[in-house]
């Protein structure tokens, strides 16, 4: 039987239950825990819903405590500011009576600034590269763990193609710099919030494994522990999530059980769109 594709949309989606109190749900619950991925969108689609004539620019995320898959999630917004350009909402994370994660999020007015730079987006092969027909044929394919050959399913919300896939069999990169293409599985609807809630989502995958790069391991290295702790995003400018996008990821330092990831996030015309940055612990089991 074909699998079908999974509507990001529809996952990132939340119910209003009450005054500025929104119920969201996780796709499976059978996972071993709630995907942070999945808090990051959902909460902040909770606090656009509490925002008019405003798009997120930055947000940062603790994750507190592991998330039930099989229980709601409870998203609290609070309008701690509404100024003539910048909004600011605080979202409090619940299951069980028990703050699980707390997100900031910053909304700004649009506005034409004097000053407008960018790094250059890194030069690797386009996603059409490293597709699922073209990977198969590689010598090291057979060698792949199942959860990176789960990248090229169909039955995935996001769609992820790695550009230095041989560092799944044990490949060290020296200087540690990773780059992975990425895009919603399905066509999502015009709405730049919806857009910007499925990067955020998008943009926890795999992302503390920068952190593994320089030593030929990853994080599907059944001897490695790894959670992650925070997570910060800065939204730059427009795009579609649905549209490939590169993910540059880079870990600048390692150190007493915490690891430190940060990435740029790319149009495929080169236009930078995102940053962010996230701390996990990353620990070698014992």
């Amino acid at each position: 039987m074909q699998k079908s594709r999974i509507d990001l949309a529809a996952i990132l989606d939340v119910d209003l239950i009450g005054d500025n109190i929104f119920r969201g749900n996780s796709p499976n619950a059978a996972d071993e825990r709630v995907f942070g991925g999945q808090v990051l969108g959902q909460a902040m689609f909770a606090a656009c819903r509490t925002v008019e004539a405003r798009l997120p620019h930055s947000l940062h995320c603790y994750f507190i405590h592991t998330g039930d898959p099989g229980v709601p999630l409870i998203y609290e917004v609070e309008r701690l500011r509404d100024g003539k350009s910048y909004s600011t909402r605080r979202v409090t994370v619940m299951q069980h009576t028990k703050v699980i994660s707390s997100l900031m999020a910053s909304f700004h007015k649009r506005e034409e600034g004097a000053f407008n730079h960018q790094d250059k987006m890194p030069e690797v092969p386009g996603p059409e590269h490293f597709g699922a027909d073209k990977l198969s044929k590689e010598p090291v394919y057979p060698h792949l763990p199942e959860i990176v050959r789960r990248y090229y399913e169909p039955d995935r919300p996001v769609e992820l193609r790695p550009v230095e896939i041989a560092r799944y069999v044990g490949k060290k990169i020296e200087d540690g710099k990773l780059h992975m293409w990425m895009k919603a599985a399905t066509k999502l609807p015009d709405d730049p919030v919806l857009h910007m809630c499925a990067l955020a989502y998008a943009s926890d995958l795999s992302l503390l494994d920068a952190v593994m790069a320089r030593y030929g391991r990853t994080l599907f290295d059944g001897r490695i522990l790894s959670g992650s702790l925070d997570h910060a995003m800065w939204f730059h400018r427009s795009f579609r999530a649905d549209d490939w996008l590169l993910y540059a990821k880079e870990s600048p330092s390692a150190q007493s059980g915490r690891g430190l990831a940060r990435g740029l996030i790319f149009r495929r015309d080169g236009t930078l769109v995102a940053s962010v940055a996230q701390e996990g612990s990353v620990r070698e089991r014992r």
